[in-house]
């Protein structure tokens, strides 16, 4: 069951945070890339860690979840 659980909480986040670096009006990217100058291709790296892998790493939980059952 905590299979089940935490790769819901998972895709939930990564799905979050994946919506919220591609819509325009609540990630200001110019903004970010204005801020982070030379450092602006770590966002990517963060943005990949909380974003896919995080729904990644969720989905395949569920599956380990009805795996085991």
């Amino acid at each position: 069951m905590i299979y089940l659980i935490l790769g819901i909480m998972l895709v939930v986040a990564g799905g979050v945070v994946t919506v919220v670096f591609w819509v325009p009006q609540v990630c200001d990217r110019a903004k970010i890339k204005q801020l982070a100058g030379s450092k602006y291709p770590l966002v990517y790296v963060i943005y990949i860690a909380n974003g896919p892998l995080l729904l990644l790493l969720g989905i395949i939980s569920i599956i380990k979840y009805y795996a085991s059952t």
